[in-house]
């Protein structure tokens, strides 16, 4: 699954690697947004095509409620471009998938090299998701991660528009935000496979957005860090074409890196789990992040 192979294959270089280090120039944020039409910085999901990118999925949640429950029954040709959630209807069960009830997270795992923490997550979509109207009518898709009282492993989600399912190169864009943090709740919002990875955004929901490219290559990572909260309103893009992943944070670039880029179709996998470092997430606690669009685009000179 998603959350597995690649860290295992990084882990041992990307610790030599101080995350924290200075931000060299092609770092740095640019004072101009993106010159393409997808850097909008509000509730309305973009449309149309972006240059190179052609947009071929927007949602912005303003349709039909899904309830808690909904996203269930999701182990049905996982990972595939045909995988759905039984529990889902329409338009949901059409464009949308989860990693199945009972998938460790990264951290229960231990697959990424921290040999399985003290306090992990499973994935459970089935009473983490669910799509629904704000106080002020705009949709919204909630994820509300949860540690049971009884102090069981956290209830971790990760969805998956499938039109990002096993697609090579595209712009990916979401406008987010964290409407409650708490200790212990993360997002790794990936790319991966075959010993690649690209992590955007990422990072415990009571720290700030960073992006990090993990090359193809099995080289050390590059970090891309930010002062941007989780619990304030962003739009991040990535955009992933031949020889270039770009990361863009309400409209601007932060980073940017040609090393080791992936070559091969890989899924977009919307990651929400149990945190890797500091503190454990307490018995009884929870955390919600909200999301009002997503669109997905087509790299035009794919093949």
């Amino acid at each position: 699954m998603y959350s597995r192979l690649p860290r295992a294959l990084v882990t041992a270089l990307s610790l030599i690697i101080t995350v924290a280090m200075p931000t060299p120039p092609s770092q740095a944020w640019e004072t101009t947004p993106t010159g393409d039409a997808c850097h909008t910085t509000n509730t309305n999901v973009p449309q149309g095509d972006c240059g190179p990118f052609r947009q071929i999925f927007a949602e912005n949640f303003n349709g039909d409620t899904v309830p808690l429950g909904a996203f269930s029954d999701c182990d049905h040709h996982a990972e595939q471009p045909d995988a759905f959630c039984d529990g889902l209807r329409g338009t949901y069960r059409a464009n949308w998938w989860a990693y199945p009830t009972g998938w460790p997270d990264t951290a229960t795992s231990g697959t990424d090299g921290n040999g399985g923490r003290a306090v992990g997550g499973v994935y459970h979509p089935e009473d983490t998701i669910s799509v629904g109207p704000a106080a002020d009518g705009d949709g919204r898709m909630r994820i509300r991660m949860w540690r049971p009282p009884d102090g069981s492993p956290v209830h971790a989600a990760a969805v998956v528009p499938k039109a990002a399912l096993r697609q090579k190169y595209g712009k990916y864009s979401a406008r987010l935000r964290v409407t409650r943090a708490a200790p212990g709740y993360k997002s790794a919002w990936l790319h991966y496979g075959d010993g690649c990875e690209v992590d955007y955004p990422e990072q415990n929901w009571t720290d700030t957005l960073a992006a990090f490219h993990h090359p193809c290559t099995g080289e050390g990572q590059d970090a891309f860090p930010t002062q941007a909260r989780w619990t304030a309103w962003h739009t991040i893009s990535l955009e992933w074409t031949p020889g270039s992943v770009r990361f863009y944070l309400d409209g601007h670039l932060i980073g940017h890196s040609d090393r080791g880029v992936p070559e091969q179709p890989l899924s977009w996998v919307l990651q929400n789990e149990s945190a890797l470092d500091g503190a454990y997430a307490t018995a009884g606690s929870h955390a919600e992040m909200q999301i009002t669009w997503v669109a997905v685009y087509a790299y035009a000179g794919a093949r």
